[in-house]
């Protein structure tokens, strides 16, 4: 009997180097790099509200101070992670295709962009459903996207594929929030949203034509790649019609990716979402006034990405690591860091330089997380990744709602004491996330997961 961790090494790709089908030019990665500007052009038309919204209530200053509290805030909590993406999301995607929900989810939220101006003129509950039903296009396209990666994403660059592209969501902050500010202030706030918006459906025109959602269907790949993903995958994809859903809901590996995810989400909403108020209210420094210091974080949670998708899969292929150590090591590495500087973020007394590295690092240390339980789906599941990201993501919406209920009610009297507790809790919460991970979560295909195979590693 093998032990684990060489079981979940994948023999079959030993015939098949990546490095026999280049990189450059491929399918495979211009899919990556066509998605990367996908989540760019998504997360920027979330973030230009929250930048634009200052001229558009400056005229009415009753409605402006009902806004200022509540969006600044708020614009720190949703950024990052896609709290929109519900079970139906990752459902549709195993029914209909990546290719079509993905495009249809950023199509629409930019034509629903592009309708924000006549929306504002007519009115604040017109505005408030335009940008709902822009909520309900940005809620698939993860799910869509794990979809797809599932047929295009050989194992062992399924790191540096998926990083590639989930990053876009992360430079698309960085980049939208100064650009719209520059709009607003040299144009008019209305050219934010027609310029972003064009820019989304432009987009959608070439990810309808060169894109497809699987190898076989792709007209201008090459058969040297196509037979090279294709073999790499073919003993990890179920041919079955209905989904298994009392096995998927009974996989232990699967509820591992749930509590990291949950506890993940919930470190991160502190961070966030209660830091800069912890930082306003105890330091009496506003870090929202310094658009340099709000896309720091993303910034450096960017490169992260970037940069641990290439080492998580260089570990994994050229230092032969099971995928199961990689997928737990990241993980390790982007919930306890951040939890550290958690804790000492109430410990800082008044040095906002400080608070803002803390910050800045939390978040830096949190894209480790992409290239470990983030992706997991895919290892444990190809043909259901959607469906397992639904399901992950529904439970890690609810830090967003419960996590700032309990530090409100925690903080009653703004004094570093209460802080800190809030900060303890969140803290202890990731701690357990990732320890609940490292001991539970998998690296191989579950037996639930194909059809017609034994069990394989990957």
């Amino acid at each position: 009997m093998e032990t684990e961790e060489g079981e979940d090494r994948t023999p079959l790709l030993k015939e098949s180097q990546p490095g026999t089908v280049p990189a450059c030019c491929s399918a495979r990665y211009n899919l990556a790099l066509l998605a990367f500007f996908g989540f760019f052009l998504l997360y920027a038309l979330r973030v230009n509200l929250s930048v634009a919204l200052v001229d558009m209530v400056e005229p009415n200053t009753s409605l402006a101070k009902n806004t200022t509290s509540n969006v600044c805030p708020e614009h720190s909590s949703t950024i990052n992670v896609p709290r929109n993406t519900t079970i139906p999301g990752g459902y549709l995607a195993s029914k209909i295709g990546g290719k079509l929900l993905l495009g249809v989810g950023v199509f629409g939220t930019s034509v629903f962009t592009l309708l924000t101006p006549l929306a504002a003129n007519l009115g604040v509950g017109y505005l408030i459903a335009v940008r709902a039903l822009e909520g309900l296009g940005e809620g698939v396209t993860f799910p869509a996207m794990h979809s797809m990666w599932s047929s295009w994403a050989p194992p062992l660059e399924r790191s540096k594929l998926l990083s590639i592209s989930y990053a876009g969501a992360q430079l698309g902050t960085v980049v939208s929030l100064p650009l719209s500010g520059l709009i607003c202030y040299y144009m008019n706030w209305v050219y934010v949203f027609y310029i972003f918006g064009a820019l989304g459906v432009l987009w959608f025109f070439f990810w309808m034509w060169l894109v497809s959602d699987t190898p076989e269907t792709h007209k201008s790949i090459s058969h040297a790649e196509r037979e090279y993903i294709l073999s790499s995958l073919k003993d990890q994809l179920s041919t079955q019609k209905s989904v298994p859903w009392r096995p998927i809901l009974e996989s232990l590996p699967l509820w591992a990716i749930v509590v990291a995810h949950f506890s993940y989400n919930w470190t991160f909403y502190t961070l966030l979402t209660l830091l800069p108020t912890y930082m306003k209210e105890i330091l009496r420094f506003d870090a929202q006034e310094n658009g340099f210091l709000s896309a720091l974080p993303y910034f450096g949670c960017w490169l992260c990405i970037i940069l641990s998708g290439q080492i998580a899969d260089y570990l994994r292929e050229k230092q032969n690591l099971s995928t199961v150590c990689v997928r737990k090591c990241f993980t390790l590495i982007g919930m306890i860091g951040p939890a550290v500087f958690l804790v000492a973020a109430g410990f800082i007394g008044c040095n906002y330089a400080l608070a803002v590295a803390f910050v800045t690092i939390s978040t830096t240390l949190g894209g480790f997380c992409t290239s470990g339980y983030s992706i997991n789906h895919l290892d444990i599941a190809p043909s259901y990744a959607g469906i397992l990201l639904g399901i992950t993501n529904s439970f890690a919406t609810i830090p967003g709602m419960v996590g700032p209920v309990i530090a409100k009610n925690l903080t009653h009297n703004n004094t570093v004491g209460e802080w800190q507790t809030v900060f303890y809790i969140a803290a202890s919460i990731n701690l357990f996330g990732a320890i609940f991970f490292a001991l539970f979560a998998s690296g191989e295909v579950q037996d639930w997961a194909v059809s017609g195979y034994h069990l394989h590693r990957n």
